[in-house]
């Protein structure tokens, strides 16, 4: 298969170490979404969103949108629990992920790093937000290992994308002492080096 994705998007790399833990062979094909390379006619036939990541399958089929495309290459995986109320746990946290958690830390973490903006200038709700999703996974963290239980599952993935590198966006990690203690327990078992 073939991986469309940006190395500077948590989205895409969701989907890289997905593959890289579970030892599924593929091909990354970097695109740059800054130079307009997800609005061209050949990618937009593919994906007519015109998003990262995106995958091409060798039968011609192709997924999009991170967590889905995580969701089916871990199929029958030790990344998703066996006990389907587990299993539905993980799928709570992908939900969230996308809806409450990378709209603030992400976006933050953009505007600093590729878009060059002061901490000044970032949006006060976002930060607030992006507090908000941060102190939600301390006290998660705070009594269970990892997001679903006491092994790494797809939850933790997703999650690990844009926290791991929260601080490009401005958010202070010194306080959320649990998150820390995750993301580096999530970083080794992923066989990921520590962020900078």
């Amino acid at each position: 298969m073939k991986i469309y994705g940006d190395s500077n998007s948590g989205n895409c790399l969701k989907v890289k170490w997905v593959c890289d833990k579970l030892a599924l062979p593929y091909q990354w094909i970097e695109i740059d979404t800054r130079k307009g390379e997800t609005r061209t006619p050949q990618f937009l036939k593919m994906n007519g969103a015109g998003q990262v990541p995106t995958v091409a399958f060798d039968d011609g089929r192709t997924l999009a949108q991170s967590n889905a495309i995580i969701r089916y290459l871990a199929r029958d995986s030790a990344l998703i629990p066996r006990d389907a109320y587990a299993a539905a746990k993980m799928d709570e946290w992908l939900f969230w992920e996308q809806y409450s958690h990378e709209p603030y830390i992400a976006v933050c973490r953009f505007q600093l790093v590729y878009l060059g903006r002061n901490a000044s200038e970032l949006d006060p709700d976002k930060v607030k937000r992006g507090y908000a999703a941060l102190d939600r996974m301390e006290q998660h963290l705070a009594v269970s290992r990892f997001l679903a239980g006491d092994v790494i599952s797809l939850a933790d993935v997703s999650l690990l994308a844009y926290t791991r590198v929260a601080h490009e966006g401005g958010f202070d990690l010194g306080r959320f002492a649990a998150v820390r203690r995750w993301i580096g327990d999530a970083e080794a078992n992923l066989g990921l080096p520590p962020a900078r």
